[in-house]
This record gives structure tokens, C-alpha cells and sequence, in this order.
């Protein structure tokens, strides 16, 4: 863990700290049992997206220096630069987590479920009914059952099709528990950003200017960048470029496209640019960042 003013933990750091995952590629980690994890009830700041389910019990946490009470059959979303202090739980507490590096957090989300995500940045606990936490279980139990067994698992690539279920059905129910917000009720940065976030959640992102976005946004790029970092402690071009890579890191992994269809359906000059862009991003080409994931295994 990186030593500041505060501990950072970042995504690549928890298999150091925790040595019982349940599953790790890299991108997606679940575990339990968290409540054996060295410095847990240290403050830290986590620098990815988790997803807490409580099974029993109850936990109480500061999150940047708001209370939250759960109990059983409730739900926490902990967001990406989120300061976590005060952790108490009762003897009987047990939980899930899944969790996902900020690099592919895109990956999961579409327009449809936008409002769930925009949701979950005010109302981080979410109480659910018995059959949908059972659900979402269901999903961890599947996921351990394929690493606990090796020759019923047929590659990376439906381990994440299974996560990515899970993603869809967990903001799919996150949705039911939503009260419609009262859009004329809302300040204008705050219309904006979602806004903003809508657009940048179209699987099919090309777009790389701040400038355009806040152009069709009607206000100015620096405006733009303000509301951005007061709502996600990110600029409008850091939020562009982790929407981005996400959709290329998909087509690189997922796709049978070449590097050259890849480059031109994100809409990326020529080929030069695009692999400068990837490096800069991923710290290796596009055609490396494929070996080094097993494309084609």
C-alpha cells in the first residue's frame, strides 16, 4: 500500500493485504470473510469499485465521514476514491465482496443502468429483499464452483461473462429500489455530470475531446472539468479516457477484430496513434496487452 496522509489501497495491492480471495484476474477480485484482514479498521482510501453484500449481522463504517448502519440483506457500494474509517461489525458478521479495478468500470455499465450507477454515488446502501440478495449469492457461489473445479472452467472469458451477469442483475435491482428523482429539482452541475455520464456510457465511445462533449453540453470545457472533479474527484478527460479504454481493453480481449479494426472503430487516425495511446494508458502496446492476457488461449 502506498503510504500518504492517508493509507491508499489500491486494487493491485489487496492480494498483498488478503491472501484469500476467492477469485483474481486482475480486474475482478470476490472474497469474504474480510473481518481477518491485517489494518481493516485502519481509515483508507480504496482506488477501485467494491461491492459489499451482508449475510448476517451488522457492519457500521464512516464513508468520507458520513455514517451507514447495515444489516442483513443490505447492500454497499463503496465508490472509487472513497475514504473508509470507523469499520465496526457484530460477532455474527458476514459478508461477500466483489470488486473491480477503476479501469473497467466502464465495461459494466450501459444507459439503461446509468441511473442506478448515478444513484449509488448519493445512496451507497441499498436494502434488498431476500430473493435478490439470494441471487446475487447464487452468482458467488457459481464463480467458486468453476475456480474450485478447473476442468469445468473453459477460460477467462466466461468467468467474466458470469461476472458481467452479475453486474446487470445487481444495478438491474438496484433499480427497483430507486425513487425517481425530480429532474427540475436538480442543480445544474449536477444535471450535467449525469448527463455527461450518459454519454460516456454508450459501448460504442470514439469521442476523446473534452471540448465536443461540453460543446453538446452547452457549456465550457473548463466548466465542465469543475463539475466533473466536484462530483468524481476525476476531470472530464480522465473520465473520458477510463471510458475509453474500457470499450478498447473489451474489443482488444473479447473481440476477433485485428489491432487495425480496433484502432478504426474507435475511431483512432491511424495505427501509430492508437498503439502511443494504449501504451500510454496500459504501459504496453495493444498487441503485447493481448499476449499478456492470454488473447487467443
Amino acid at each position: 500500500m502506498k503510504q500518504n496522509r492517508i493509507t491508499q489501497l489500491d486494487f493491485n495491492d489487496v492480494p498483498e493485504v488478503y491472501h484469500n480471495l476467492k477469485y483474481n484476474d486482475g480486474e475482478v477480485f470476490f472474497a469474504d470473510n474480510i473481518t481477518s484482514i491485517p489494518g481493516l479498521m485502519k481509515k483508507f482510501q480504496v482506488n477501485f469499485i467494491a461491492y459489499v453484500m451482508v449475510l448476517d449481522g451488522t457492519l457500521s463504517l464512516d464513508l468520507n465521514a458520513t455514517s451507514y448502519h447495515l444489516k442483513k440483506n443490505c447492500s454497499l457500494i463503496v465508490d472509487r476514491k472513497v475514504v473508509i474509517g470507523n469499520i465496526t461489525h457484530s460477532d455474527d458478521f458476514r459478508c461477500l465482496i466483489c470488486a473491480i479495478s477503476t479501469d473497467v468500470g466502464f465495461s459494466f455499465i450501459n444507459k439503461s443502468l446509468m441511473q442506478s450507477v448515478m444513484h449509488i454515488l448519493a445512496n451507497p446502501v441499498i436494502e434488498m429483499g431476500q430473493d435478490e440478495m439470494d441471487l446475487m449469492v447464487k452468482y458467488y457461489e457459481l464463480l467458486t464452483f468453476k475456480m474450485d473445479h478447473p476442468e469445468m472452467n473453459f477460460g477467462r472469458e466466461t468467468m467474466r461473462d458470469i461476472i458481467r451477469c452479475f453486474a446487470y442483475d445487481l444495478l438491474s435491482n438496484i433499480n427497483k429500489h430507486i425513487v425517481e428523482d425530480n429532474e427540475d429539482m436538480l442543480r445544474q452541475g449536477d444535471r450535467i455530470f449525469r448527463r455527461f455520464m450518459l454519454m460516456l456510457a454508450d459501448s460504442t465511445t470514439v469521442n476523446r475531446s473534452v471540448k465536443s462533449y461540453a460543446t453538446e453540453l452547452c457549456v465550457s470545457p473548463k466548466y465542465l472539468t469543475s463539475v466533473c472533479r466536484k462530483h468524481s474527484e476525476y476531470t472530464a478527460s480522465e473520465l473520458i479516457a477510463s471510458a475509453v479504454m474500457s470499450r478498447i481493453k473489451q474489443l482488444l480481449l473479447y473481440s476477433d477484430m485485428s489491432i487495425k479494426e480496433v484502432a478504426s472503430e474507435m475511431g483512432f487516425e491511424n495505427l501509430s496513434f492508437f498503439g502511443k495511446y494504449v501504451k500510454k494508458h496500459l504501459g504496453l502496446s495493444p498487441n503485447h496487452y493481448r499476449k499478456a492476457n492470454g488473447y487467443g488461449r
